[in-house]
């Protein structure tokens, strides 16, 4: 055309835009956009609506919509219409702005323009991948009362949309409806069932699925193998997941790197680390590759097994394979150096980790707080939380457990109950372990206060804490000499249903005795014997042995007459 004298016009440039759109060169179509623009050919609304097509699937999002916006300019020669705006509603989809989408829609709405089935069918596969039910019923709603008749992508997205939102019924009612209205199954929707049925634990509905799909002359593909896959880990199936990497060679169906994925973290879910490891290292006589997913997936098994050296090896071929490395890979890699006590390493790795531009979250700092602790490195443990702190790190009760211990081994038991303060402030949950600390800073300190403070604060926790932190409480508050405030908190113990045994008993009694208080000792002796655990014979001894060193006092006959005959009987 050019060589002939016939300059192509805008039509001409449109076409080609629209052929390199369709064909998915879309870096091609914008550098052609690029070179129309010198031609002084003006865009019109289907040339900015491809550009605009060719920037989302290129994730330019910030090109795409000053595009858009300048469309809307009111001097525009070049208006957006419903394609334009459905385009917008895909884009903010994509990137699972929910929000948005409705909103642009709204305005296509104000703006006077009648959205497609398309537009709607976009709008309702927003929601639908968010699992948001209602707002996707609403929309398929619409499309009925707006005089359109819905199409499989509108029962699929529906469906769809049920199935996230764990109601497999209500999406096998959809597929039904879709079947009564006369229109045909596709592979996606089956797809989309199977997924329904497998993300909630029914692997034998999604499996019938599967074959019901056979039986209409639709064959599954490597996303419904995907599907069953982790179905079959989720619901602890060892079985089936070899049943289905059979079907699905014997289907014809090679498995991609996400099918490989899938096999290998069901696999791990089982606790079949070795069939796990096995499908990883066949991976390297086919066409699919590992990637971040797949390192991910095995390094977190590994630590999870206890596999810490594999799960090393595994880093180091992520490295040399120049797989990219996610903020996942290295909190695992981080905790397996921790774990082998590799502290130069780990903080070689947790170096690279910022450089790379991943945040660590907080747990990666409480995997490099307990290496410290284990390595006995409280000035390095607690050199990390100042940090934690400058970087606002969330903390959580797992993280302040250890910083807490690190405080307490590190000699300073006044920052645990200043830690514990902010955690009451932040409203983080007391744990267990978070409470012996505190026991332990309260002991260290010799503040009874706080002690005493503490026992009412665990008050409503009584029934579930366990038996070692309240014989660890007990022992403070006989430390304490406060045996009456150990007396109460013995009975709300009982009164509640808490968790003692024999040793909360003797701890109790020792404490009653060191303060003189043999009265209360022989009420809990008398107290096991009626339902408790049975007294032990050094606890009858020690209280003779308290009344003959006492002898000549005022109490110590009467001690042995209100234990009468129990000694010789003990003896016997």
């Amino acid at each position: 055309m050019t060589e002939n004298g016939v300059g192509p016009d805008l039509v001409t440039h449109n076409i080609i835009l629209s052929a390199y759109k369709n064909g998915a060169q879309y870096s091609k179509a914008l550098s052609y956009f690029g070179l129309m623009k010198g031609t002084g050919i003006r865009p019109d609304t289907t040339t900015l609506n491809i550009v605009i097509h060719c920037l989302v699937k290129l994730e330019k999002i910030e090109e795409a919509v000053k595009i858009f916006i300048s469309m809307r300019d009111k001097r525009t020669e070049s208006p957006p219409d419903v394609v334009t705006f459905t385009t917008i509603i895909h884009m903010y989809s994509s990137c699972g702005q929910i929000e948005n989408c409705k909103a642009v829609f709204d305005t296509m709405l104000a703006e006077g323009l009648k959205p497609s089935l398309i537009s709607y069918n976009v709008l309702l596969g927003a929601y639908a991948s968010r699992g948001m039910s209602e707002e996707a019923l609403s929309v398929f709603n619409e499309i009925k009362q707006k005089g359109f008749r819905p199409d499989v992508v509108s029962y699929t997205s529906l469906l769809c949309a049920y199935g996230r939102s764990r109601q497999p019924d209500k999406a096998r009612d959809v597929y039904y409806s879709m079947k009564n209205n006369r229109l045909k199954p596709n592979l996606v929707c089956y797809n989309a069932l199977i997924d329904a049925y497998g993300a909630n634990g029914m692997l034998t509905e999604a499996v019938e699925t599967l074959r019901e799909m056979e039986r209409d002359g639709i064959q599954p593909n490597v996303v419904s193998i995907c599907t069953l896959l982790a179905a079959s880990g989720r619901c602890g199936r060892k079985v089936d997941i070899d049943t289905i990497l059979s079907a699905s060679k014997s289907r014809g169906i090679e498995l991609n790197t996400a099918a490989y994925n899938a096999a290998i973290g069901s696999f791990l879910y089982v606790g079949e680390y070795d069939k796990a490891v096995s499908l990883y290292k066949s991976m390297g006589t086919k066409r699919a590759k590992p990637d971040s997913v797949t390192f991910n997936v095995l390094i977190s098994g590994c630590c999870k097994f206890g596999k810490y050296d594999e799960a090393i090896e595994l880093f180091s071929a992520m490295i040399d394979l120049a797989v990219p490395i996610s903020k996942e890979v290295y909190s695992s890699v981080i905790s397996a150096y921790g774990q082998q006590g590799q502290l130069e390493i780990l903080e070689s790795v947790f170096a690279d980790m910022k450089m790379a531009g991943c945040t660590p979250d907080v747990v990666t700092y409480t995997s490099i707080l307990n290496a410290y602790i284990g390595a006995e490195k409280w000035e390095k443990a607690m050199a990390l939380f100042d940090e934690m702190e400058t970087i606002n790190i969330q903390l959580d009760s797992i993280a302040c457990s250890a910083i807490m211990r690190a405080f307490n081994k590190g000699g300073n038991p006044t920052n645990v109950l200043a830690l514990a303060k902010q955690m009451r402030e932040r409203k983080i949950s007391f744990t267990d372990t978070v409470i012996y600390e505190m026991v332990s800073a309260c002991s260290m300190l010799r503040d009874w206060k706080t002690a005493v403070d503490l026992v009412e604060l665990i008050e409503p926790s009584f029934p579930v804490i366990s038996v070692g932190l309240i014989n660890q409480l007990l022992r403070l508050l006989g430390k304490s000499g406060k045996s009456d405030v150990m007396v109460k908190f013995f009975y709300k113990l009982v009164a509640s249903g808490a968790q003692i045994n024999i040793f909360t008993y003797s701890i109790l009694l020792k404490n009653l005795l060191a303060v003189g208080n043999w009265r209360k000792y022989i009420e809990v002796l008398e107290w096991m014997e009626d339902g408790g655990p049975q007294p032990t014979y050094d606890m009858y001894q020690n209280i003779f042995t308290y009344a003959e060193r006492s002898s000549g006092s005022e109490c110590a006959a009467f001690i042995k007459q209100r234990l009468g005959s129990i000694k010789q009987n003990v003896m016997a």
